[in-house]
This record gives structure tokens, sequence and C-alpha cells, in this order.
């Protein structure tokens, strides 16, 4: 479908600044934005110069595609207003780009006629021309009705992405996935650092590269098979040691060291490479760790709030 659409866009954060600028490289011409914040509107004059800054009511009265790029729980507030302002029209093509919705919440566009398409980017963004180059190959979380898949299909070929057809019912799950992945990832990696920084390296991040690397690589390949480790080993003391060491040095990072090393457990008893009885004196290890556990951090905020 070779269709140049008006296009407009609520919501100029991180996401939304970035998919209109490739919107608007593959030949669609963004007509307006709306964005009330500073940061905003900074997006829409570095990513999109030229394009005015309205209000929503304004921009949606004004376009073929409404992007909708405002967070989940803030959406369906957004698409009734506009329904109930009447600046939605019969025809038009009303996306959203949250993970966890689906066409549910744009039911009061429905109402007036508005064609909806769930649209989500499962990459993260910085909100600047840095992410372009990245959309290429981005696998893109979409639910259509048969009557939208063509346009829905050519919207994430224009955005240089691949779809994933998901499941009304199944965006949720689809979105959990996504982010126990990628934003406990970020917890993990930067836990991880916090425990090397208090091992002594002056440069964690360089330490943990090129291990990250590889196990993530291996994991994506092979998902179990790429364990490694003292809990694979079942290496009871090394354990222990672990537990010692971090609730002395970083314990902060000393929970979530319990709750994957759990779940690591787990997974190498189901696929029988730890024997039950070893993986028994582990768990033992694990529930007799304290909790919860207060970090540094909430123990200096606590002393910092009672000193003022």
């Amino acid at each position: 479908m070779n269709t140049t659409l008006r296009v407009g866009v609520v919501g100029a954060g991180r996401v939304g600044a970035v998919l209109s600028a490739a919107l608007r490289a593959a030949g669609h011409d963004i007509v307006s934005a709306a964005g009330e914040s500073d940061a905003s509107r900074s997006r829409i004059a570095a990513l999109l110069p030229g394009v005015p800054v309205e209000k929503p009511s304004v921009v949606a009265r004004d376009c073929d595609l409404l992007l909708l790029t405002v967070p989940d729980d803030m959406l369906g507030n957004v698409v009734s207003m506009l329904a109930a302002s009447g600046a939605l029209h019969e025809g038009q093509y009303v996306a959203h780009t949250s993970g966890r919705h689906g066409l549910a919440v744009l039911d009061q566009a429905v109402a007036v006629g508005a064609r909806p398409i769930a649209l989500h980017p499962a990459m993260t963004f910085t909100g600047t021309a840095v992410d372009l180059p990245r959309l290429s190959g981005c696998v893109f979380g979409v639910t259509s009705g048969e009557a939208e898949r063509e346009l829905t299909e050519s919207l994430v070929a224009d955005l240089g992405g691949r779809p994933m057809w998901v499941p009304e019912d199944r965006r949720t799950l689809y979105h959990a996935g996504l982010a126990h992945g990628a934003n406990h990832l970020v917890t993990l990696v930067a836990e991880a650092m916090e425990m090397l920084r208090a091992a002594g390296a002056d440069d964690p991040a360089g330490t943990l590269r090129p291990l990250m690397t590889a196990a993530l690589d291996n994991a994506l390949a092979d998902g179990d098979a790429a364990l490694t480790g003292p809990i694979v080993r079942g290496d009871v003391q090394t354990v222990a040691a672990h537990l010692a060491e971090i609730e002395a040095a970083a314990p902060q990072t000393l929970s979530s060291y319990v709750a994957m090393a759990r779940s690591t457990l787990d997974r190498v008893v189901t696929d029988s490479r730890l024997l039950p009885i070893r993986a028994e004196r582990i768990r033992r290890l694990l529930d007799g760790v304290p909790h919860p556990v207060r970090s540094p951090r909430s123990s200096r905020s606590s002393a910092s709030r009672t000193a003022r």
C-alpha cells in the first residue's frame, strides 16, 4: 500500500517524536504535533523541524492518521477527551504505541467511526536521532482488525520494522515479556556493576561488557542451555560465600540476587542438570537470607530526611 498520509502526533515523547520523524522520512506528511513539556517541544524542534505545535484536539482534527504516543495509563483518558470534543472523525486511523493495550482502549474512537490500530515498537528510545537507525529490523507488536491490516503492515514497513501480530487478549503478556527482559536487565546490570565497584573495579562496565554480551547472545540462541555458573554446577559453598559477601559489601543487591538464584535453581532442576538433593542445599541457603534487605541508599535517604 503506497499511501501518503497526513499524520498528527499527540504526545511527542521519546517514542512519538522518533516514530513521527521516521514516518516523515518515509514520505508521510506530519501536519502537527502536541507536546506540553519543554522536553517534548525540544524533540519536536529537533526531529520534526517546521511542524507546528498544537493542542491535541487541533492535531486530531487535521489528520488522516492520529498517532497517540502518550503513557499507557493516560491513553484511555486521552481517547475519551478527543472523542468527546468531536476531534475524531469517521474513517480516520487512530493508532497508539502502547505495548499493554490493544484495540479496546480505542473503543470510543471506534464509536465515532475511527479505525483502530495498536502499534508498539519493541525497542527502547532516547528520543533523539540516534534512535532512527535502530528502527531498522525492529519488531512491532501490532493488533488491528482485518480491514486495517494492510495499512498496519505498510506503516511498519515504512518505519523499517517487522510486524508481530499479537492477539487482543495477549497484549499485556506480550508487554510483560518485553519489560521483564529489557527493564529488569537494566536493573540487573546496574546492580552487578555496583558489586564490582564495591570489589574495587575501576571500570565495571568494561569488565561486564564482553561477559554479558556473550551471555545474552548465548541465551537468545539457546535459552536455558546457555546457563553457567555456581547454581548450575551445584557449588553450594560458592553460593554461600556470595550471599555472605554481598550482604556485607553490597546489601542493596542481595534481594535480587536471591530472587534470580531461586529462579535459576528451579530451571536447572526442571531440566535435570542439577540433582534435587544438591538443589535443596542451595535452596536452604537462599531461604535463610533475611528479607527484606534495606539498602544503604534507603538508609542514607532516611538519615537525610531526619537531619532536615
